[in-house]
């Protein structure tokens, strides 16, 4: 990959590289990356891409992080951004549905997962390549959730972040391979339905399934200009470095 931007994340914390085309990291996997709990001393980014999600749990906790990326360009700036930010973030070239022999014999405490939102029996695949293949469902969500729960600890968690009409779905696969599932909306803005969901598993978890007040994500009740129009909590997030907790 030639063509490509430096971004800043977290209020300029975190610069990395990705692709000026394709499937370019935003939001979604800071958002992902700040529910990650304080404590943990090992986490498992499945399809970490640029590694994003990943970089941003390492800058704000200090923690040793892992990224199985199958995409070779991708994983391959992944590991220029580990290198460039002096961050403890390990990248592994891999499919989930054919765990390279290094991650099948470790397990972490938690794991995060932005999988591809849309099935590709009921949408249109994308031009790009690589997009696409972030973008377009390729294994099924049953197979990044059986990974996860494979690869994280007992009492261990497992966060994904989802399209809210994925959500049924999901919430049949966490409760079959984890428990005491909560589900985190997010909320675009005040009046709107939720169009993204945080959903959070524990491995051996027997608690009763929880779902939260949703999470605004804009503070005005319709796009104005080009401002980002952040709510307080989530310009935190996105700015600071602040976490984003289950309640």
């Amino acid at each position: 990959m030639n063509d490509l931007t430096y971004d800043r994340f977290l209020g300029g914390r975190l610069a990395l590289w990705q692709p000026r085309k394709g499937y370019r990291a935003g939001v979604d996997p800071v958002l992902l990356a700040a529910t990650v709990p304080d404590g943990v001393t090992s986490v498992l980014d499945l399809g970490c891409g640029v590694g994003a999600a990943g970089l941003c749990v390492a800058a704000r906790l200090g923690v040793a992080v892992t990224g199985l990326e199958m995409q070779e360009g991708y994983a391959d700036l992944a590991r220029r951004n580990a290198v460039e930010t002096a961050l403890p973030f390990e990248v592994v070239e891999g499919d989930l549905t054919r765990m390279p022999a290094s991650l099948r014999a470790r397990q972490f405490d938690h794991v995060i997962a932005n999988p591809p939102y849309f099935r590709r029996d009921a949408s249109v695949a994308a031009d790009d390549p690589a997009r696409e293949a972030a973008m377009g469902e390729g294994a099924p969500l049953e197979a990044w959730v059986t990974a996860a729960a494979r690869r994280v600890r007992d009492r261990g968690s497992v966060t994904f972040i989802q399209r809210a009409e994925r959500l049924p779905e999901l919430l049949g696969l966490f409760d079959r391979f984890l428990g005491s599932v909560q589900v985190l909306p997010l909320v675009p803005r005040a009046g709107r339905d939720s169009q993204l969901v945080l959903i959070r598993g524990r491995k051996g978890g027997r608690a009763a399934f929880r779902l939260h007040a949703g999470v605004q994500i804009h503070q005005r009740a319709a796009h104005a200009d080009d401002s980002p129009d952040y709510t307080t909590t989530i310009h935190a997030v996105l700015h600071d470095a602040a976490a984003l907790p289950f309640p």
